[in-house]
């Protein structure tokens, strides 16, 4: 006899199993009588991307478990191991014992009240259509935690571009804070005034902050969820902090190919909003120790989920599937990134100015990267700008500020 762990949008349930040689169909029978799933209803997969699809054609995708002849041991599955469970529809758990308390049930408190009204259900739909990312900007951003950091340590960065009709988010760059990343924590040391200069900058190129992209560690890959608690709590405050609907949370991860090698994959999300008014409100617990389990999120009273009271949620009812495309974007990326390894010094203006005599001078700073190391020696309200405005309408940038940015990068 063994034990399989079933999960389904409404959290982690076990099916005993008599026959380690059980099939495909033998365990939908076993999940139809224990769980009360039909058969008819039931997509399974190892694979935990299944609780991610949001229609039967995204389901049907998933094909690992679809010939009911199968073998489950031939698949890896053994006493303990996970399946992922989709369905439609609603259906009947059979819950705890009802116990009345007196002549008029159990006096309930009004905190117990609320925790009974506090129900965690998924978001169906992002309130963003989709994200696209300038090719260069993201490409400059997973080169450098692929080949640099090895995807070892995290890394992250705040994303700029604009908010189109329809609600669609473009990225066009990104901005690298200082920050400290080890295998399983990310650490902003955000410095305002940096910052404030890059708010002056995209307010000067028309753009505005639009989410927060950051990596996974290789160490992560082997874990068993899509976020982990304290990625949901980080993205949740800045979420929050954004004050923007269409806010997007991006991953960059490495995933393991058919052939056996390794792929840089991207996939982009948003918090749900129940997600962000938890956590405004108080309700995550946020102390992510060791001894939470990373693939749920604690909370500080009961939720309810489906139909059981619980502290503890599968933080991906808290995850809203965004679609990623990519585009050509206005600005390079090729300018030296602020805040990695070493510092960015005006040797490496001269030697950018040098490497592109050849095109125009507007063209040559087209780069936010390049203006943030400009900025520091601008005026924030009007110089910073009027410059960045200049790269926007691609326009002759004036003789003075061109002036000033040979000098500083001669003078290396």
């Amino acid at each position: 006899m063994m034990m399989i762990r079933v999960r389904s949008r409404d959290g982690l349930e076990r099916v005993t199993v008599d026959n380690p040689r059980t099939t495909v169909s033998a365990l939908k029978t076993l999940i139809e009588n224990q769980l009360r799933v039909p058969v008819y209803n039931q997509t399974l997969s190892t694979n935990r991307n299944l609780l991610l699809a949001k229609t039967p054609h995204d389901r049907r995708r998933f094909t690992d478990m679809s010939d009911p002849q199968t073998s489950i041991s031939s698949l890896g599955i053994s006493h303990g191991s996970m399946v992922y469970l989709a369905y439609e529809g609603e259906r009947s758990v059979a819950g705890p014992a009802f116990h009345r308390a007196g002549s008029f049930g159990k006096k309930m408190t009004m905190n117990d009240l609320i925790a009974k009204q506090m129900r965690i259900t998924r978001q169906e739909n992002p309130h963003c259509d989709s994200v696209s990312f300038d090719r260069d900007a993201a490409n400059a951003f997973q080169h450098y935690v692929n080949d640099s950091l090895a995807f070892a340590v995290k890394r992250g960065g705040f994303m700029y571009g604009s908010v189109l009709e329809g609600g669609k988010v473009e990225v066009n760059f990104i901005y690298e804070p200082p920050q400290q990343g080890t295998e399983g924590n990310l650490i902003l040391l955000r410095d305002p005034d940096e910052e404030n200069l890059v708010e002056a900058i995209a307010l000067g190129l028309g753009m505005r902050r639009v989410g927060f992209i950051f990596t996974q560690t290789i160490g992560q890959n082997k874990k068993d969820y899509t976020l982990s608690n304290s990625e949901i709590l980080q993205a949740a405050e800045l979420h929050g902090q954004s004050g923007l609907k269409e806010w997007v949370t991006a991953v960059v991860k490495l995933e393991v190919n058919e052939d056996g090698g390794a792929d840089v994959h991207f996939e982009a999300f948003q918090m749900s909003d129940m997600c962000v008014r938890l956590f405004k409100e108080g309700w995550f617990e946020t102390d992510c120790g060791e001894g939470f389990d990373p693939k749920l999120s604690r909370m500080k009273k009961d939720v309810m989920v489906g139909v059981k009271d619980t502290k503890e949620v599968d933080n991906d009812f808290f995850l809203v599937v965004v679609k990623i495309v990519d585009h050509q974007g206005p600005l390079s990326s090729t300018f030296p990134i602020e805040n990695r390894n070493y510092p960015v010094t005006m040797k490496a203006l001269k030697n950018h100015l040098d490497r592109t005599k050849r095109l125009p001078f507007v063209k040559r700073i087209s780069d936010s990267h390049l203006l943030l190391l400009v900025a520091r020696f601008l005026d924030i309200s009007s110089d910073v700008p009027a410059l960045a405005g200049c790269v926007q309408a691609q326009t002759t940038v004036p003789e003075g500020y061109q002036l000033l940015i040979e000098s500083m990068a001669s003078a290396a």
